[in-house]
């Protein structure tokens, strides 16, 4: 393939998308002791295409490109290492044996395994499940510390610390952390949802300047929810109402952005666009979730979606369901966002000014306050309820702390609407 002006955008989604498979691929080789090597080979490895990409375009096959050239940044680092100690254990032997003799191709089979195995191994229980959280999403799923501080609503500088933390609590194990018994696997399969549900949540609503939607984070977060739910380890209510909730909002997705790119909000979307075929996926495994006891955050935020992919109009929508889920929400997984939400729901059900009476006396966290989500929803109630001046405060709030330009324009849009 030779090179073009539009080589480093398909190759900053393809590197995103190879990161973690890299990752995975070989640490189950050297073992997690040598994760900093690994990381560093990998991040090598993708400046190395980026440079040479850019000028001459992709190579046949770039994974295994990539591959080789991050196997042999590792080999070499590896018996570097190993000669200064002049010592060479048997484990050091087989990894460099292995790197040496991997095919170029390795089998899809494989790579699956070893991206599962990887999400249960970042997710260990001996360190606190924030930490885990940060350290999968940034040395798996390659999000940067920026991304992950919007989603988890913390400092850029509690994201270095969790995942320094992690990262140290997992080189201290050797191998033997990679072979996980059926207990840990259950232990560690809610902290693997919750990476698998902020992977897609990025990708669905991204804080990338660039890309305001990113389906192929969608794409990745689906592929390993399925692969999660065909392993007896992942079949359980909550996982298969993890991928219910992902197949409703990859229904609507045609239709969230208007023909210059743009942002659209759910009542302005076209819903002859939305993909019924994954809505009824969607419900199949909705239905699927509902056997035993369990009910889930996954389960009441996929019967959110499932409401607004079935209500033939945004005016026709069941709002009292979409409320009840969200009270369910709260008292489940207690989150200032879920009371938001509510509100929001509320004020379609009853008026906005029983939407705004859920939000008086409730003593919102920093964090929320500080987010253009908070802002953004009083702004919209003030005004349906003729609160004018406050609404505009809010709404000036709102579009300044909105993180990228694409959400400014869709605020400065449905406010210059509404006026």
């Amino acid at each position: 393939m030779s090179g073009s002006k539009s080589a480093p955008k398909l190759i900053e989604g393809f590197f995103r998308h190879e990161y973690g498979k890299l990752i995975a691929v070989l640490v189950r080789r050297v073992g997690a002791q040598h994760f900093d090597l690994v990381e560093d080979s990998v991040q090598s490895a993708l400046m190395t295409g980026l440079e040479s990409w850019t000028l001459t375009g992709l190579p046949e096959s770039p994974s295994a490109w990539l591959y080789k050239v991050a196997a042999n940044n590792l080999l070499g680092t590896l018996r570097q290492d190993t000669g200064r100690e002049k010592i060479l254990l048997k484990h050091a032997e087989e990894a460099l044996f292995s790197l040496e003799t991997t095919p170029e191709h390795f089998s899809v089979n494989e790579l699956q395994d070893d991206m599962l195995r990887m999400l249960f191994v970042c997710c260990n229980d001996t360190v606190p499940i924030e930490s885990q959280l940060v350290f999968a999403l940034k040395s798996l799923c390659g999000f940067t510390i920026h991304e992950i501080a919007h989603h988890l609503f913390i400092s850029e500088a509690n994201v270095y610390k969790r995942f320094s933390r992690a990262r140290n609590s997992l080189q201290q194990h050797s191998l033997k952390s990679w072979e996980l018994d059926q207990t840990e696997y259950t232990t560690r399969l809610p902290a693997v949802s919750n990476v698998l549900y902020l992977i897609f949540t990025e990708g669905f609503l991204s804080v990338n300047h660039e890309f305001s939607i990113r389906q192929e984070l969608c794409r990745e977060a689906m592929w390993l929810t399925t692969m999660l739910v065909n392993n007896k380890i992942g079949q359980t209510p909550e996982t298969f109402a993890l991928l219910a909730l992902m197949y409703f909002h990859m229904a609507r997705m045609n239709s969230r952005q208007d023909s210059s790119g743009g942002l659209l909000l759910l009542e302005q979307q076209d819903r002859s666009l939305w993909d019924r075929q994954k809505i009824q996926i969607g419900l199949t495994w909705l239905e699927k979730s509902a056997s035993g006891n369990t009910f889930s955050r996954y389960h009441a935020e996929a019967g959110i979606a499932a409401e607004h992919c079935l209500a033939p109009s945004f005016s026709e929508t069941r709002w009292e369901q979409i409320v009840e889920n969200y009270l369910f929400l709260e008292q489940a997984s207690p989150s200032a966002i879920y009371r938001l939400n509510r509100a929001v729901a509320v004020a379609e059900w009853q008026g906005p000014e029983s939407g705004l009476s859920v939000l008086q006396g409730f003593e919102s966290p920093s964090w929320l306050i500080g987010s253009y989500l908070w802002s953004a929803v009083l702004a919209d109630l003030h005004r349906r309820c003729g609160h004018i001046e406050l609404a505009e405060n809010y709404r000036d709030l709102a579009i300044m702390s909105a993180p990228t330009q694409a959400l400014k324009t869709l605020l400065q849009n449905r406010f210059n609407t509404n006026k």
